[in-house]
């Protein structure tokens, strides 16, 4: 069964700060990578250590989806940040994140 995919509001500004080409790479890639299975780990899909933004991470070159899954009542994605990965920080919204 297909998963919801669902944008934080958060998550709709992070797209909002990208270029034209950059979400249409986002939004490809979320609709075919976490439509189904979302939870199943793979070369760009990881499940990342406690931390304050997001139990899921996608990788789609430098660019990174933070996502949850929800099971009840329905099967839902919900994308809560997207950013850009430089060395070892990520460019959320304009902001250094060090994960």
């Amino acid at each position: 069964m297909p998963h919801e995919i669902e944008y934080s509001p958060e998550a709709e500004e992070h797209l909002r700060a990208l270029t034209a080409r950059q979400q249409t790479i986002i939004l490809d890639e979320v609709e075919v990578q976490l439509l189904h299975q979302p939870t199943v780990e793979t070369r760009n899909r990881k499940p990342m250590r406690p931390n304050p933004l997001a139990p899921w991470e996608l990788r789609i070159g430098d660019l990174r989806v933070y996502y949850d899954v929800e099971t009840e009542p329905e099967a839902k994605v919900i994308v809560l940040a997207i950013g850009i990965k430089e060395r070892n920080r990520v460019l959320i919204g304009g902001k250094v994140l060090e994960l």
